[in-house]
């Protein structure tokens, strides 16, 4: 039966992918890939030749209708991002939504999400927790942040690099620098790292070692 099924593929070691990935990725009619350069060195890797196509979040809005009625016309249409699985902060979830207006069978494989392995390492309580993905970068954000100020669970968040310290300076401000916090990155990579401490020992941290790679922080909840 024609479907999509939505695959999480490898953040970091191209071998952090089931056989069951691979099986899919060779049999399915079409790859919609978020980017086929980023998508072509996993295919290449495991010796995969299937018909790519690019779907993002700059064309996503405007291809969805169509992909779902291609796979309702019998195509079956596999969906991976760059790394991770596919609508975890990254494109994927309107074409589900619409696949289920469409009366389409969606499936989605269990596999790779960063922000698993960084709240499991962190040390900080994982049998509740709350992932927030990225924080509001302009409209809302100090808004955003009072209110995940008093959330009791364990906070997740993701970042780029390159507005880590600020996030960190900001977290201080408004959680406290004495939070206890966690900053992984390269995840599953060469260069893995977890860096553990308070908010303000992080902040100085990041001050004094500009960090690369992709970023997820895990925050201690609220303990007032």
């Amino acid at each position: 039966m024609a479907k999509l099924i939505v695959v999480p593929t490898p953040v970091g070691n191209l071998e952090d992918i089931t056989f069951r990935a691979i099986r899919v990725l060779k049999e399915a009619d079409l790859i919609l890939a978020e980017d086929t350069r980023t998508t072509g060195i996993l295919l290449k890797h495991y010796d995969i030749h299937n018909k790519m196509q690019s779907h993002h979040k700059f064309n996503e809005h405007q291809t969805v209708e169509q992909l779902a009625l291609r796979i309702r016309a019998g195509e079956t249409v596999a969906l991976v991002s760059d790394a991770g699985t596919p609508s975890i902060s990254d494109p994927g979830f309107l074409l589900v939504r619409e696949c289920v207006r469409q009366g389409v069978e969606v499936e989605c494989l269990p596999g790779a999400t960063a922000f698993v392995p960084a709240l499991v390492v962190s040390g900080l309580p994982s049998d509740s927790f709350c992932f927030e993905g990225f924080l509001p970068q302009k409209k809302g954000r100090q808004t955003r942040l009072k209110q995940l100020a008093e959330e009791e669970r364990t906070l997740i968040l993701y970042e780029s690099p390159f507005r880590l310290l600020k996030t960190l300076t900001q977290l201080a401000e408004y959680f406290g620098g004495e939070r206890l916090a966690s900053v992984s990155r390269e995840i599953s990579k060469l260069h893995e790292e977890t860096v553990r401490g308070s908010l303000n020992e992080l902040a100085t941290h990041f001050s004094e070692n500009a960090p690369r790679g992709e970023i997820v922080i895990v925050i201690n909840g609220t303990t007032v």
